[in-house]
């Protein structure tokens, strides 16, 4: 949908990948399970996006079925 909500969900997970990172590297468990919850939530936002470009294909095919 919003290319905007996209790159938004793409940063979420990068952020969340570099907090995984910095936690590892400090050996930081708190830092870590931050990160991977972060970009968890990225990556399911970013999921959800998928499905509702996948629905507009969808619904852009059968009008033009019509």
């Amino acid at each position: 949908m919003g290319a905007d909500d996209k790159i938004r969900n793409k940063v979420e997970e990068i952020k969340g990948k570099l907090k995984e990172r910095a936690g590892d590297a400090s050996d930081d468990e708190s830092l870590r399970a931050e990160g991977r919850t972060e970009r968890a939530g990225g990556a399911v936002r970013q999921a959800g996006e998928h499905v509702k470009d996948a629905v507009e294909d969808v619904k852009r095919a059968l009008r033009k079925d019509k």
